[in-house]
């Protein structure tokens, strides 16, 4: 039974009974802030194979909403502002360190939350965390990391950050927070469905339904870049796998090409993403060549996915948005070639939230998260 993340509403169950929705203990549901009466606050962090970022993101709540309700809104998670985006406090960021093991990643993440709370003076009443790597919905453990993230793996992520810091804590993954954090507050807003295409170094994915994550039964639902793609043929991908769309779409793929090398092949650092868009922009035609190519590719990938999950609108994210018009172009090309004629209106959106969007995502997802476990003691 796939799984649906709720809110204040019903909370979905799977089969084994459990929800990550849920699996905040009961015993930390009456966390407190030393904060003023008209915030409540989440620390989020959002852990990458390259940095860690976090930030404290504060809720406006309204006036009188610190008693319980008849909806169960407790004095634990108030009832906040409608229509108004948190405000995003203090962002930080330091190197991740991936090649120093989970452990090491686990232990500075941490410290980042102390961090923020030292700065601040703040206490936050939740902590919400977007992760690389495929997250166990049940409990928030790292199911599966790749080898960008050696020793993540098996961390058992929620569980041990909420007991170090003595608050509720939730984690998911970070393309899932990503577009939690669009659909809540970014350019999907007032979506009733929406396919997040995140496009950087991989290429990730998640599908949100009523403003709530698809995660899957293993929490893994939206890795679109491990699907099959026709150009990619004999490509070997990241994951070890043959054929995949990440392997002719992604960042890396565009340096890979313009470089004539395989993909896990040592690549030029003086000539990525950012240089070769630079080169195309001045008329290089090897470089249009590429950029053309990989646009084209990831347009076919996103009308096959709409053929398959019909959304109501498409949000592309990442650092290779920034390509520049000639790779949009082929993007919305190769869309155009591959999608069913009644779903040629889906619309194409470009996220607007940036750095702040799985941050807001990771809040909103503790928020959610908070709330289905007071339903479940009420």
């Amino acid at each position: 039974m796939t799984q649906v993340d709720t809110s204040n509403q019903s909370c979905k169950r799977n089969e084994s009974g459990t929800s990550h929705a849920c699996h905040v203990s009961a015993a930390c549901n009456a966390g407190s802030a030393d904060s003023p009466n008209s915030s409540w606050i989440v620390a989020a962090l959002d852990i990458g194979g390259t940095k860690i970022a976090g930030a404290l993101v504060c809720y406006d709540t309204e006036q009188g909403c610190d008693q319980a309700s008849e909806q169960g809104v407790s004095p634990a998670v108030p009832r906040v502002k409608p229509h108004v985006t948190p405000r995003v406090v203090n962002y930080l960021s330091i190197p991740t360190q991936a090649h120093h093991g989970g452990e090491h990643v686990f232990t500075r993440a941490c410290g980042l939350v102390s961090e923020l709370m030292a700065q601040t003076k703040l206490h936050p009443h939740a902590i919400g965390v977007s992760a690389a790597g495929v997250v166990n919905p049940s409990d928030g453990s790292i199911a599966y990391a790749n080898n960008l993230m050696p020793g993540w793996t098996g961390i058992q992520l929620a569980q041990r950050m909420q007991h170090t810091h003595g608050i509720p804590c939730v984690s998911l993954g970070d393309v899932h927070a990503h577009a939690l954090g669009e659909v809540r507050f970014g350019c999907a807003q007032g979506f009733s469905s929406a396919l997040m295409v995140a496009i950087g170094t991989g290429l990730g994915g998640a599908y949100i339904v009523d403003g709530h994550i698809v995660t899957g039964a293993h929490g893994a639902a939206g890795h679109l870049g491990h699907s099959l793609h026709h150009l990619a043929a004999q490509t070997v991908c990241s994951c070890g796998g043959v054929g995949h769309a990440e392997s002719v779409t992604s960042g890396t793929a565009i340096c890979a090409r313009y470089q004539g090398k395989q993909i896990g092949d040592p690549l030029d650092e003086t000539c990525m993403g950012a240089e070769i868009s630079k080169r195309a922009a001045h008329g290089e035609p090897h470089a249009q060549d590429v950029l053309r190519f990989c646009g084209n590719a990831l347009g076919q990938a996103i009308g096959s996915w709409c053929n398959l999950f019909d959304p109501e609108a498409v949000v592309i994210s990442g650092s290779v948005v920034r390509a520049g018009d000639l790779w949009k172009q082929a993007l919305e090309q190769g869309f155009t070639e591959q999608v069913m004629p009644p779903l040629r209106s889906t619309k194409l959106l470009f996220g607007s939230l940036e750095n702040n969007a799985p941050l807001l995502g990771a809040a909103e997802y503790a928020r959610d998260s908070l709330l289905c476990s007071l339903d479940q003691h009420v």
